[in-house]
């Protein structure tokens, strides 16, 4: 009992991740642009941040293998991480009122509060991966990383509903004092989930130093680069989140255009992408993955959406509303499929020494993924119907249908996929053998 309690405190930081994402992608993309008439462009700039140095994970994640702060290599820097990204996000918010103006103080003042906030966001939730690799062992890891998925989920609806109603009507003081409470709220969530959550450790300093002692350049190297298997690995991670969600943006235009669907109508397909993900994510996690492997259902998950795409330009050619609804239903159960199948797989492919290491590589290969999809995406729509005279339902359906092709090779690599073999694998099961070695009696 005490120990499900303890999980279900784990929760609280996904639900703030899921809240502060909201925040900025969604209130502050919109208050800059429109309320306070910043350029497009420049705003565009400052949330592309984040992602253009989500490399910095894999360092970050180095980090905290070899680090440890007051005897943890996990819960303080996920609390740091907490605090530096609060820090940014009200800066930036201070910086775009008090400089409405274009200039230095708001370029370069916007530019270093919104790396900051990226820089704490991307420490804090890379080492919420690792501790849940560290924490998570068996038929537990594929409930605890949906679940916890699914909570964030929860934190971006609830910010969807909760941040327009506290910030109507609409000031730069109620704006400044929304964003200082979902920052204190973030640490506050974080710390609350990870207190006294790290596993304790036997020789902890031994396993880190051995994490510290090699050069990050030649683990990356060795662990990922000269290995064959996370190569491969690292290839399914960016194609599968590519293939999926290269549409994020393209559906709601698509409905408009090709279908004719109203602005309420095409509103709600989200609502329905997102019922289905959570949906199936639940059911992978507390099911299937037990039952079947998670490859298996990352298979089904990419095969179901690879099917969903030839569907929607179907639907778009025959006038069908209703099927493409269905669809768009069932694009969001074959994304949680996938979506759950990758996670598990993603802490599978650790090691218990590097896990902060590799939840960085793996996390840097989703977001070149998912940043990749919506330009990609964009550019092929664009390109296509300047070639074709506006041709809409030519140029999304060629969109559709290279993510189609896209999946059905992700899932011809997923075929060569051995976890078990990869270096990552070997070098844990050294690991351990040494650590036996080194602290039995008969070791000594």
């Amino acid at each position: 009992m005490i120990a499900a309690l303890h999980s279900l405190r784990l929760a609280a930081f996904p639900l703030g991740l899921g809240l502060t994402s909201v925040l900025v992608s969604g209130t502050l993309n919109r208050v800059m642009i429109v309320e306070l008439a910043l350029p497009a462009a420049l705003v565009g700039l400052f949330l592309a941040l984040p992602v253009i140095i989500a490399p910095a994970r894999i360092w970050l994640g180095y980090l905290s293998d070899g680090h440890p702060l007051r005897g943890k290599r996990r819960e303080p820097y996920i609390v740091l991480g907490t605090l530096v990204a609060g820090l940014g996000l009200s800066g930036a918010t201070l910086i775009a009122l008090k400089r409405a103006a274009v200039g230095p103080v708001l370029i370069g003042g916007g530019t270093l509060a919104f790396l900051a906030f990226g820089l704490g966001h991307t420490l804090a939730s890379n080492t919420f991966e690792a501790l849940l690799a560290d924490k998570f062992t068996g038929a537990q890891r594929p409930r605890a990383v949906t679940l916890f998925k699914i909570a964030m989920f929860g934190g971006i609806l609830g910010g969807a509903l909760g941040l327009g109603a506290l910030l109507d009507p609409f000031s730069h003081g109620r704006l400044l004092a929304v964003v200082g409470g979902v920052a204190l709220a973030y640490a506050a969530l974080a710390t609350l989930a990870v207190a006294r959550q790290e596993p304790a450790v036997p020789h902890l300093a031994t396993v880190a130093q051995r994490a510290a002692s090699e050069p990050f350049l030649r683990v990356v190297r060795t662990l990922v680069w000269s290995d064959p298997q996370a190569r491969r690995f690292f290839a399914i991670v960016v194609f599968s989140v590519l293939g999926t969600l290269a549409q994020d943006v393209l559906l709601e235009p698509y409905g408009a255009l090709v279908l004719g669907m109203s602005v309420a109508q095409t509103t709600r397909l989200t609502a329905l992408w997102g019922t289905g993900t959570i949906l199936a994510m639940a059911l992978a996690g507390v099911w299937l993955i037990a039952r079947w492997g998670y490859l298996p259902v990352l298979r089904v998950g990419l095969g179901l959406n690879a099917a969903v795409f030839g569907g929607m330009l179907m639907t778009g050619a025959l006038g069908q509303v209703a099927a493409f609804r269905a669809l768009v239903l069932l694009l969001g159960v074959g994304t949680g499929l996938s979506m759950a199948g990758l996670l598990t797989a993603v802490i599978e492919f650790t090691t218990f020494e590097r896990a902060g290491l590799l939840m960085g590589v793996w996390g840097t290969a989703a977001e070149l993924g998912q940043a990749s999809g919506g330009v990609l995406g964009g550019m092929v729509v664009d390109g296509v119907r300047h070639l074709s005279g506006g041709n809409a339902l030519l140029a999304y359906g060629t969109v559709f249908v290279l993510e189609s092709l896209l999946l059905l090779f992700t899932l011809t690599l997923t075929r060569g996929l051995r976890v078990g073999v990869a270096l990552s694998s070997e070098m844990r099961a050294a690991a351990a053998r040494h650590l036996w070695e080194e602290f039995t009696p008969a070791g000594r």
